[in-house]
């Protein structure tokens, strides 16, 4: 018993080892992208940073600053309308993130030698994506626009998916963005926005969509599809199987979500059973109820 309890010890260490090698990596870069590429190239994006891009210039304060409160602010109205559980998902990041944007103000960098939009409406991507892509992977959020566009869709829009809802809410920060610094600058961040995404996307699933399904064969059925149900909540579908070689019956687990969550699942099964099998099956589309999928109705209804 003692050793299982210092194997159990151990395996949690590392896994929150590896989790901050990650989160650290990706949050230095990520704060790397908006404060030593975008702010001095005059560039803007989506999300909670083209806000406060848009809230700098005629406040004159510090870009870190606005981004604790605005993070802040997010983490409250979550915890206030979706519950502490969704608010500790986000909690890690409200504090990490803009610490390191605050760290890279102070060193007063410049990545590219000259001003140069174009470059740096790339590389804000690549570096931005990176960031996500990695903190995404670990099974983190940051909590900003999509946490907004969540609250938005459980509490007032349902019947709107979260990805409409976040697209509208970005579309209407970048224009915004050009409102404010010009319409050039909007169409970089909208160039950003799309190497953004993708490089999210390949850093987690290659060329991958927004909705995955998982296939789990494994000893602790049970427990896998209590958490699934009842920490992610999503449906899950049982399949009775027979393994051709062994002759033993098996049920397993089907599940759709989102890349993110799917990664909250393969840790959460390691932990369980090391042993298990989980596929990972590209999804186009799906329709039918359900957060992050597209609503069966909606073709009809044009």
């Amino acid at each position: 018993m003692k050793r299982w309890k210092e194997s159990i010890t151990k395996q949690k260490i590392k896994e929150w080892g590896i989790d901050w090698a990650f989160l650290i990596v990706g949050c230095a870069m990520g704060a790397f992208s908006s404060i030593c590429i975008m702010i001095p190239n005059g560039l803007s994006s989506g999300g909670i940073t083209g806000i406060c891009r848009i809230l700098q210039g005629p406040t004159g304060i510090d870009f870190s600053i606005l981004y604790y409160a605005l993070a802040f602010l997010v983490l409250l109205a979550c915890g206030i309308l979706l519950g502490i559980r969704e608010a500790k998902k986000i909690l890690l990041m409200t504090v990490i993130y803009p610490a390191f944007l605050f760290f890279f103000e102070r060193l007063n960098i410049n990545l590219l030698e000259e001003k140069d939009v174009i470059l740096a409406a790339i590389y804000c991507g690549v570096f931005g994506g990176i960031c996500t892509g990695l903190v995404f992977t670990r099974g983190y959020s940051f909590g900003g626009t999509d946490t907004i566009a969540k609250i938005i869709h459980i509490k007032w829009f349902p019947q709107v998916g979260i990805s409409k809802i976040l697209l509208v809410i970005d579309a209407v920060i970048i224009i915004s963005s050009g409102i404010f610094f010009g319409r050039n600058i909007a169409l970089y961040a909208l160039v950003t926005q799309i190497i953004f995404s993708r490089v999210v996307e390949y850093v987690m699933y290659g060329f991958d969509t927004k909705v995955v399904q998982l296939e789990i064969i494994t000893d602790k059925h049970d427990e896998v599809a209590h958490f699934i149900l009842h920490e992610i909540k999503r449906g899950v579908s049982n399949v009775d199987i027979v393994g051709e070689y062994t002759k033993i019956p098996r049920k397993k687990i089907i599940t759709l979500c989102s890349p993110r969550e799917s990664m909250l699942i393969k840790q959460f099964v390691a932990r369980e059973d090391s042993n298990a099998f989980v596929t990972v099956i590209r999804v186009e589309t799906v329709w039918g109820s359900g957060v992050g999928f597209n609503a069966l109705m909606e073709d009809k209804d044009k």
